[in-house]
């Protein structure tokens, strides 16, 4: 094996990588913003998990992250504003990237 075929191997593994990182970081993105919406619909416990893997599930309708956005906002219609929920979904994808680089 060349080193060019090499450098490419090792390309094509990281960036499969990071592919599978951002992944899980939008799918714990998606269970952490199905959490703080079911605090807001008055959901608590095993109500507030099911919720929470309900707006997991809502990403896997389309690609990008609409599905979920509709689904949450349709919930929280009278709760909280689309531009809340886009805001907390960039807030937590960071807190998402940060536990699964801590290995949560």
């Amino acid at each position: 094996m060349s080193s060019f075929d090499k450098r490419q191997e090792g390309f094509e593994k990281k960036f499969a990588l990071d592919e599978e990182q951002k992944f899980k970081a939008e799918a714990r993105r998606n269970k952490l913003l199905g959490l703080w919406a079911a605090e807001k619909l008055g959901k608590t416990g095993d109500e507030a998990a099911a919720y929470a893997k309900e707006v997991v599930s809502a990403d896997f309708e389309e690609a990008g992250d609409a599905d979920v956005l509709r689904k949450v906002a349709t919930d929280l219609a009278g709760k909280a504003t689309e531009q809340e929920i886009r805001a907390k979904m960039d807030e937590l994808v960071a807190v998402a990237v940060a536990q699964i680089k801590a290995g949560q």
